[in-house]
């Protein structure tokens, strides 16, 4: 290492080669429910950090420790993502993928009558009736409904809020 740090690359590449196989049965020997692919991530990300810290190593200091607390700190790491991850998944048998699944498409908002539609878009007040128009029948951009009705987008956002619950008040009277 201490030729590594007084810039010789092939002491370097030594000193990698030479502490790769020690990581690796550390990591293994710490996480035994890792795969192959894992430890290897882990022993990469332990190289990554010793190459980015390698200019605190004391040379009047033992090595391996210095090299254990790194892998120790990279283990724990490894730890508290692995369980953060866990804590936010659920488990489940079987997800039904939307697409391919006709028992997944059961809230569909399909409007049979197109008429009844119109009728229900016409009784909207005057400013949700545009929205409508502009943003959902007419495709426009907020930016462009907003510049041809004259109000703002956040305006606009309301409007198509509100006018989307009428809507739906309206055509679920059945």
């Amino acid at each position: 290492m201490l030729a590594a740090q007084a810039g010789d690359m092939r002491a370097y590449e030594r000193l990698l080669r030479e502490i790769a196989p020690k990581l690796r049965q550390m990591v293994r020997k710490r996480r035994q429910f890792f795969t192959a692919e894992e430890v290897e991530d882990l022993v990469q990300e332990i190289l990554l950090s010793i190459h980015a810290v390698r200019a605190t190593y004391d040379p009047n200091r033992p090595f391996m420790p210095w090299l254990s607390t790194i892998a120790h700190n990279r283990l724990v790491d490894s730890a508290r993502r692995f369980y953060r991850g866990k804590s936010n998944e659920v488990q489940m048998d079987e997800l039904p993928v939307t697409f391919a699944d006709d028992w997944t498409n059961t809230e569909n908002e399909e409007y049979r009558d197109p008429e009844e539609l119109t009728i229900a878009i016409k009784s909207l007040p005057e400013g949700q009736r545009k929205a409508i128009e502009m943003l959902k029948l007419r495709e426009m951009s907020l930016k462009e409904a907003a510049a041809a009705s004259g109000t703002s987008i956040g305006a606009l956002k309301i409007s198509i809020h509100r006018a989307v619950l009428n809507l739906r008040k309206a055509l679920n009277k059945e």
